[in-house]
């Protein structure tokens, strides 16, 4: 059931909102409804696997209890090392048996293991509690707010990645205390604007972005045009794509009264590939520092560990989005980026704002292309064409406006939570008018076979 589909918006949220609402007063069977209603949502992709779901909450949860009664390490140890080894199995066992068997040391026949959704933003989730326990800075939770906590239908597929404190506290509060009107229409705008940016910009540019890595993939030359289209087009698709998945998730979790993170401050803006990862996906940034960065030294050890800790950090970043080794290449650039930001930040040589702009960007959509391409060989052939001969059936006028319009909210709007939060105003005219946009996303989204969003697939 994705967010753009008819049977979500006009059948499975509004019977989902009716029931919290009705049991407004009665806290337990609140959460209850709550967690049951994001079961059934993640059952909706595949029945197969809500076993999976369940068994992790309840293991984790147990496995906390045991730590804090028995004052015990141990627990928390074997927890991270648990839910590591399930996503291992899950999403990187094909891919490490392959690499072996193509260096001659096993043979393999891939096994074709099912990727459960949103299995890698639930275990990092569960391992930040695991982990802040052990620190001394998480309490014990009720089974039913864990619960909650981890399976939130509107962030349990691809985020943003909650920490606990964030979140739990806020589940014993009525969602009809001061404010709930303000909060069900600024979620319902958010989630407007997150399904616009989804199936007005980034469906709409994967229709001609795609094709051109399919050629690529496929060994076909391709023209210059083709090339600056893939990497420029495909920047813009995944930007919208994923913010706009962020902005219908922060929407819906305040159409319930609740909070979630910000995920993304306009990274097209930033002047740095350092402040690029302050504004993108920012919630996976902030874990892998704290997580992954801070524990391998960070930046306390001096220079050389500190780029130690940025290359490891990276890498393990990229490969947590795909189980292939342009991911970790992707990551290893972006960590070899991050280390040479910091040594030209300790030499105290600044470069005017536009020039690291520019910069900036031109990596951040350069290393794009090896994000998307599924092989080498198909970024080796996008990137040829990047300075071969110009040529090519060129690109259509309604094209070319998409790819501006997409530029220009990217690099000159404002982001959703600022629209929302700091100018939205109930004014008749406005309500009117996001109304007749509800009624056309409604309908476009039901005139066409709605594609998943990127990230699903990590």
């Amino acid at each position: 059931m994705l967010f753009h589909s008819q049977s979500f918006i006009f059948v499975f949220l509004p019977l989902a909102l009716g029931l919290y609402y009705w049991l407004a007063g009665r806290e337990r069977l609140r959460i209850g409804v709550l967690v049951a209603a994001s079961f059934v949502f993640y059952g909706y992709w595949e029945i197969r696997l809500v076993p999976l779901l369940a068994a992790s909450i309840v293991v984790n949860w147990l496995l906390a209890r045991i730590a804090h009664l028995a004052k015990g390490r141990w627990s928390i140890a074997a927890g991270v090392a648990l839910n590591l080894f399930v996503l291992g199995v899950f999403k990187y066992a094909d891919f490490f048996a392959g690499t072996l068997a193509e260096l001659g040391l096993l043979q393999h026949a891939r096994w074709n293991i099912i990727l459960p959704l949103g299995i890698s933003f639930f275990t990092f989730q569960q391992i930040s509690y695991l982990i802040d326990l052990r620190r001394g800075a998480a309490p014990l939770y009720r089974f039913d707010d864990y619960a909650l906590y981890v399976s939130f239908f509107p962030q349990l597929i691809a985020g943003p990645i909650v920490r606990h404190s964030e979140i739990v506290h806020q589940f014993a509060a009525s969602p009809l205390r001061d404010g709930v009107h303000e909060r069900l229409s600024k979620g319902l705008v958010l989630f407007l604007i997150g399904l616009a940016k989804k199936t007005i910009i980034a469906d709409r540019l994967a229709m001609f972005v795609d094709p051109i890595y399919a050629r690529a993939e496929a060994g076909a030359a391709l023209a210059m045009s083709d090339a600056w289209l893939a990497a420029g087009g495909f920047g813009l698709q995944i930007y919208f794509d994923f913010s706009g998945y962020s902005d219908m998730a922060i929407g819906l979790a305040l159409l319930f009264g609740l909070t979630l993170p910000e995920n993304f401050n306009a990274p097209y803006r930033a002047t740095s590939i350092r402040e690029f990862w302050r504004r993108w996906h920012m919630t996976l940034s902030r874990f892998l520092r704290d997580y992954v960065y801070v524990p391998l030294g960070g930046s306390r050890l001096g220079p050389a560990r500190q780029a130690t800790a940025l290359m490891g950090t990276m890498l393990l970043g990229g490969l947590w989005h795909g189980a292939g080794w342009t991911f970790v290449c992707w990551g290893g650039l972006h960590g070899l980026a991050l280390a040479a930001n910091h040594v030209w930040r300790r030499l105290g040589i600044a470069l005017p704002v536009p020039v690291g702009w520019l910069l900036t960007m031109a990596f951040v959509f350069f290393t794009w292309i090896l994000f998307r391409a599924e092989t080498f060989g198909a970024a080796a052939r996008i990137v040829e064409a990047l300075s071969g001969p110009a040529g090519g059936p060129g690109l259509a006028v309604k094209h070319q406006v998409l790819l501006g319009i997409a530029a220009a909210i990217a690099l000159l709007g404002m982001t959703g939570k600022k629209l929302v939060h700091d100018h939205l105003r109930p004014y008749p005219v406005l309500g009117a008018g996001l109304a007749v946009g509800l009624a056309y996303l409604a309908l476009h989204v039901g005139g066409k076979g709605a594609q998943e969003f990127i990230y699903f697939q990590f």
